[in-house]
Formats: C-alpha cells, sequence, structure tokens
C-alpha cells in the first residue's frame, strides 16, 4: 500500500516542525509548505492525500486559501484539516462552511492530531472508491442514453451525490436531481416494509420541508404494485389504467380533481427488511410518460440507489465503530471514563503540560470505609452508591476536567491547567461534596452518609516521567490522607 501523503502549510516553524515530524515518525509522507504561497506552489507539483492548512498566514488568509482549493476541480475532493488558535466557535464554523473536512485548535495533541488524520484519509480512500464505482456506473449509463441533454444532467446526478452525506440527505438531494433530470414536477422517496398498510414519504420535490409524512397504500396503487411485485410501474394515464379503477371511484364519491395524469415508480431494497419507491409523476399539462422515459428513469434512480446504499454502510460502519468505541472507553456501572481511557488522556495532557510550560493535578479519591456499605446493606446498595457518586464527580469538575472509575470505590479526576494550590482547593470541595451528599437507595429506609479521602499528584514535579509514575504519587498521597485520620486532602 502506498504510503499517504500530507501536504502541511503553516508559518510556524515550530509548529510546522513539529507537526512534520509527528506525522513523519507515523510513517507518513510529508511535504511543508511554510506559508500560502508555498503551499499553492506544492500543489501545483503534486496533489496531496491530505492537507493540513493553518488558518493565519502573514501572506495568505487561510480561510480564502481554503476556499481557493476548494474552487479548483483538480483539489476540490482534498480533505482539508484546519489548524487554529482561534476560538472554535469563531474558526471552525467559517472553515468547515467553506468546505474543510475537520478542524484542530492549537496547542494540539498529537493523538488527536493522528486520529483526525487517520479518519479522514480513510474517508478520502472511501471517497475515491465510491467515485471510481460512480464512474464506471456513469459510463454504463451514458452509453445507454441517447439523449444528450439527458446524459448530461445524468452526469450532473452522479457528481453531486458523491459527497460526505447522510442518508436522509442525500433522499432529498436526489429528488431534487432526479426531478430536474427527468423533467418532472412531483418526485418522491417512499419507504415501507412488506404487509403494512402504511409506507412513510421521506423527501419530495415538490415538498421540500416535508419529513416523515404517513400515506396509506390503498390510496395508492401504484405504490402498492411496485412493492408488492418489486418490479417498476408504468402508468402513463391515471383517467385509463386499470390500476386505478377502484382509486378513481373514490376520487368521484370524494369530489377529488387530481392533477396527476401520468406515474412512474421504481422500487428498490436498503436493507433489515426496509423497501423504497422512487415515485415519479407529471401532471395534466405535461407531457404523459411513456417506455422511453421509463427506461431512463430506472437507469438514474439505479445509479441513485447504489450512491445510498454505501451511505447506509457508512453510516451503520461509522455508528458501530462509535458504539465499540464508547463501550472500550466506559465503566459500565458508572458510565464514566474506565482507567484505561483516562491513561491515554493523562498521557496527552502531560505532553501537552510539558510544551506549554504548563501545570497539571491528578486526584485519587477513595470512599471511606466502603466495604462496610457492601458487608451491611449488599452489594446492590454498593452499587447504588457508586452510580451516584458519578454525577456527583461530573457536576463538580470544570468544564475542561476529566473524571473516571479507577476501580472498586476509587475514582479520578484529571485536572489541566491546573497548579498544588488550585488543586488543594478543587480536592477539599469535592471532599465535602461527597461528605453532604444523601446517598439513597431503594434498599435503605434512610440515605446513607459517606466521606472520601482524596490524595493529589501534581505534573511536573521531580521523579514523575510517566503516567504509571503520576498514579503512584497519587496514591501515595491517598495513603496519607487514610493514615492521617480520612475524610481529608493530601499532596
Amino acid at each position: 500500500m502506498a504510503t499517504s501523503r500530507i501536504l502541511v502549510a503553516d508559518d510556524d516553524e515550530a509548529v510546522l516542525e513539529s507537526v512534520a515530524w509527528l506525522l513523519q515518525e507515523n510513517g507518513y509522507d510529508v511535504v511543508p509548505a511554510n506559508g500560502g504561497v508555498s503551499c499553492i506552489e506544492q500543489l501545483e507539483k503534486r496533489a496531496p492525500d491530505l492537507i493540513l492548512l493553518d488558518i493565519l498566514m502573514p501572506d495568505a488568509d487561510g480561510c480564502q486559501l481554503l476556499e481557493r482549493i476548494k474552487g479548483d476541480d483538480r483539489w476540490r475532493d482534498l480533505p482539508v484539516l484546519m489548524l487554529s488558535a482561534q476560538p472554535p466557535e469563531e474558526a471552525s464554523v467559517k472553515s468547515l462552511g467553506l468546505g474543510a473536512a475537520d478542524f484542530i485548535r492549537k496547542p494540539y495533541r498529537p493523538k488527536e492530531v493522528l486520529a483526525r488524520v487517520q479518519a479522514q484519509l480513510r474517508m478520502g480512500a472511501l471517497l475515491r472508491s465510491t467515485r471510481a464505482a460512480l464512474m464506471r456506473t456513469e459510463e454504463q449509463l451514458v452509453r445507454a442514453q441517447q439523449d444528450a441533454d439527458s446524459r448530461r444532467k445524468l452526469v450532473d446526478i452522479l457528481h453531486e451525490v458523491t459527497g460526505d452525506l447522510s442518508v436522509s440527505e442525500l433522499f432529498h438531494l436526489l429528488v431534487r436531481r432526479a426531478a430536474r433530470a427527468l423533467g418532472v414536477s412531483h418526485c418522491s422517496v417512499v419507504l415501507a416494509r412488506p404487509g403494512e398498510p402504511q409506507a412513510t414519504v421521506v423527501a419530495a420535490f415538490e415538498n421540500p420541508g416535508l419529513q416523515h409524512l404517513p400515506v396509506q397504500l390503498e390510496r395508492y396503487p401504484e405504490l402498492k404494485a411496485a412493492l408488492d411485485s418489486g418490479q417498476p410501474v408504468l402508468v402513463e394515464d391515471l383517467d385509463t389504467h386499470p390500476l386505478y379503477e377502484g382509486v378513481r371511484h373514490v376520487w368521484g364519491i370524494e369530489g377529488l380533481e387530481v392533477p396527476i395524469r401520468s406515474v412512474i415508480a421504481l422500487p428498490f431494497s436498503i436493507d433489515r427488511g426496509q423497501y423504497g419507491v422512487f415515485l415519479v409523476r407529471r401532471t395534466r399539462d405535461q407531457e404523459r410518460f411513456g417506455p422511453a422515459d421509463l427506461e431512463f428513469a430506472q437507469a438514474v434512480i439505479t445509479a441513485a440507489v447504489a450512491v445510498i446504499q454505501r451511505a447506509q454502510m457508512v453510516e451503520s460502519t461509522m455508528a458501530d465503530n462509535a458504539r465499540l468505541e464508547q463501550l472500550a472507553q466506559t465503566d459500565p456501572l458508572t458510565q464514566l471514563l474506565n482507567r484505561r481511557a483516562l491513561t491515554e488522556r493523562i498521557a496527552a495532557e502531560m505532553e501537552r503540560t510539558l510544551r506549554y510550560d504548563s501545570t497539571m493535578a491528578l486526584l485519587m479519591i477513595d470512599l471511606d470505609h466502603f466495604k462496610r456499605v457492601n458487608d451491611t446493606y449488599g452489594h446492590l446498595v454498593g452499587d447504588d452508591v457508586l452510580r451516584d457518586v458519578a454525577p456527583l464527580l461530573s457536576d463538580t469538575i470544570r468544564t475542561a476536567d476529566i473524571v473516571a472509575r479507577y476501580g472498586g470505590e476509587e475514582f479520578l479526576v484529571l485536572l489541566p491547567e491546573t497548579d498544588d494550590a488550585g488543586a488543594e482547593s478543587f480536592a477539599d470541595r469535592i471532599r465535602r461534596a461527597i461528605e453532604t451528599h444523601p446517598f439513597a437507595s431503594d434498599s435503605l429506609p434512610e440515605p446513607l452518609r459517606l466521606t472520601a479521602s482524596i490524595g493529589v499528584a501534581v505534573y511536573p514535579a521531580a521523579r514523575i516521567e510517566s503516567v504509571e509514575d503520576l498514579f503512584a504519587r497519587a496514591d501515595a498521597a491517598l495513603y496519607r490522607a487514610k493514615a492521617d485520620g480520612r475524610n481529608r486532602v493530601r499532596l
């Protein structure tokens, strides 16, 4: 497999060198550019697989540069990660709106950069694969079309639906593009399950704001016929087609004047037993559909369904991966981060602390005499207490802080940008919160009162060179808090 090529553009030599070194150490081919002009020069020579672009550079505005890159057909599909020291709400919204794939705030965290780079390279590879597949489909469809204008419209559809869109967004996009390509005023996507009397309209060209409109299949015989048979249904004239004989009678009783004259219903399958129908219709003032229209519509919808199915696969895979990652990082009892996940965060925070000459603290919290709770009231009550501690700690910490379960009755709190005095003060606030909190359980006649001992370790400090050293320092401080009588904080 070829090495991924990454273009890094930043006027800050220190940042440029550190990012380049990080990526090279992880096996990437890095092309450095010390400004916007150099970035364009490198792009002209050879397009990379990914761009890391600083928002603020003396010789170029990063957002303007991003807009230029995305406006060039040669580079519009290149994923661009924006780097900026600006607040996320100011920089990310603007850059993402211009087509950036993601946003990383300076000072960056190495593991975060690597994770985001890997994610965008994977998405880029998937996009190239999708586009290649669509190009093959496009070539087949173009050969099948006799009308040059229809071919051009079909190409437009295929190009537009290759973006990074959700399935729902794709449905809305496809009805717009398909309606224009087919020259119809009404185009809808309807989802249904076999045997159910009701279907749901999830997107409609004639009503862009429509979402999840239920319809009764008995009033739409073309939908029912397409779903039951799995075959396309062409109705050239609703006034004479036998499929509508019963429905026309109902329309007469209700006094309805139906503006639709001609219909094509194209069924497709999704997954998990769900099916859909692309429903295209022409009104009485438009030309009726014929066999040629059906053939062209089938070609368009076949290509569209392939994109939908790929989007579903991507969505499902990403959701499954996110769930698995969440499970791997979460303590099942308290739903806090587990020790393994926190260890990774601590390692990254230690690197950041050294780089920016800052401080950080780790609190190790142990519930005093917790064994008595389990021995006296049982482990179910003990579990209720531990579950109660989780939100108590989460409500006490700041937004940037991280709380995790260490194991048993021990919890950890990571405090970035915190020195000795701040850590002790914060730890004492937690100690008081636990001491004054009534721990209730359905199995208890009245709430329990508990206390906690807390050990504090601050980094950087002598003889702390690793995460394990930091844990050991906090554990030693916790032991002193226990030895001095419990319900206290020790540094």
